[in-house]
């Protein structure tokens, strides 16, 4: 018998499959037909306890028992009819008959697309029980193992350094182009250096604001799963945010109005993430909404939908709106609606990705409404503490 990976949710059935082999002289087989022997009683016990999709098959290929995780895979299993009717994927049901042919384990990987892709490992494993003939499995166990988290992981990852490195390619490209200029045609052309190198600080601004929200983003995500535990109060930090933004917002002409309650709206939080969840919010409506010439932020408690209070924080543009097939996709690392303005107001798009990811470990949610031509409403919702 091979060995098999201990994580697999099969390893207990078929360790209890082996204890079975020789004791044929004391307790019946396993029954291989429709008879419902103690072992047949037990098998089934078994294996509805399992977390993975199981599903147990005679030496005919015909099923003897599965749980409800293999039910849900394949709804047209039944009991004594053949796998092969049930199991629409090729490779498995190839591996099936290679493993009651040959007596050795077979593991295979396949996909399926309907109702949507996912991707899954199975490990079939035949058993010879005792009082059976020698090379002739008794059962045939199936394990299922979801590889989708894996294989969308690997997918985001690949997508995030492509797009990483898309985005640090263009101002090192503009750097490496400058600097040869300074050095060759533009060495004595002074006001070409100096025009140069503004541009220069400003691709160079750029890239540190990208590998400043990489980091950010590494980290609240390594702490995704710990809940802050300081209680803070949001009236200060919003004000502090919109105090700061106030050279921004002069230097686009553009009015912040504030309004908040009196009393404290208390939170369990990270003060430094809380700022920056805000600075983000607040400088996007000054970057992205700066036509409309006013930005309202509103600080409120209000119920929630399971009866307990939360705080809210709204920031409104009059901007020029945002279509709605944009909307479910802002929070995506590197989105964005309009790309050349995006990177003409300094945006790494990553903004929004913070914004979620900070709300998410803070047990909050981000809400957003917009239309084409009405400006845009970003409000984030926290417990309150």
């Amino acid at each position: 018998m091979p060995a098999f990976d201990d994580s697999s949710a099969g390893r207990r059935l078929i360790g209890w499959l082996e204890r079975l082999r020789g004791t044929s002289h004391d307790v019946p087989p396993a029954p291989l037909a429709a008879g419902r022997s103690l072992d047949y009683v037990l098998l089934e016990a078994v294996v509805s306890g399992l977390p993975d999709p199981v599903v147990v098959l005679d030496g005919d290929g015909r099923v003897l028992a599965f749980n409800a995780g293999a039910g849900t895979l394949a709804p047209a299993l039944r009991r004594g009819e053949p796998a092969s009717i049930a199991l629409r994927t090729p490779e498995l049901v190839e591996a099936i008959r290679a493993a009651n042919a040959s007596g050795r384990a077979q593991r295979i990987e396949f996909s399926t697309r309907v109702p949507s892709v996912r991707w899954s490992e199975a490990i079939i494993a035949p058993i010879t029980l005792g009082g059976r003939e020698p090379g002739r499995p008794g059962v045939v166990v199936i394990t299922v193992h979801d590889l989708t988290p894996i294989h969308r992981v690997e997918e985001m990852r690949a997508d995030f350094v492509a797009n990483a490195s898309h985005e640090l390619r263009t101002p090192l490209a503009a750097l490496s182009g400058f600097i040869e200029t300074l050095q060759g045609p533009a060495r004595d052309d002074t006001a070409a250096r100096e025009r140069f190198l503004g541009i220069m600080r400003e691709q160079a601004w750029r890239m540190a604001r990208l590998i400043d929200d990489l980091l950010s983003l590494s980290r609240i995500e390594l702490r995704a799963h710990m809940r802050p535990d300081a209680p803070v109060d949001l009236v200060p930090i919003v004000r502090q945010v919109a105090d700061g933004l106030q050279t921004l917002a002069r230097d686009r002409g553009v009015a912040i109005e504030v309004a908040m309650p009196t009393e404290p709206l208390m939170v369990l939080g990270d003060r430094d993430e809380l700022i920056r969840l805000f600075e983000n919010l607040v400088e996007n409506a000054l970057k992205y909404g700066a036509s409309g010439k006013r930005v309202d932020i509103l600080l409120s408690s209000v119920q929630a939908a399971d009866g307990r209070r939360e705080a809210r924080v709204a920031v409104r543009d009059h901007g020029p709106g945002i279509a709605a097939e944009h909307l479910p996709r802002l929070t995506e690392r590197f989105y964005r609606v309009d790309v050349g303005e995006s990177r003409a107001q300094g945006g790494t798009g990553l903004g929004l990705a913070l914004v979620k990811h900070i709300l998410n470990r803070h047990q909050g949610r981000l809400g957003i409404e917009s239309k084409p031509g009405d400006g845009a409403t970003f409000t984030a919702r926290l417990p309150l503490a």
